[in-house]
């Protein structure tokens, strides 16, 4: 697990964005950072914990089907 330090005005979907070029895995900073959860907008300087992100193939199939 990696992490991010915000900058003043982050959001969720921006930083999920940034860290994984895709705003729809922000569910799993939300997850990963729980004490935030309420958070809207970031002033600078939180540091944030960021999970790996799923592999994009496996993204699409059944449960039952994925790796891992």
């Amino acid at each position: 697990m990696t992490t991010y330090r915000t900058v003043q005005g982050d959001t969720w979907d921006a930083i999920a964005y940034a860290v994984y070029g895709r705003e729809y895995l922000m569910p799993l900073l939300l997850d990963a950072n729980p004490d935030y959860s309420r958070v809207v907008v970031f002033g600078a300087g939180v540091l944030l914990n960021v999970p790996g992100a799923p592999d994009e193939a496996a993204a699409g199939l059944p449960p039952w089907k994925r790796e891992g």
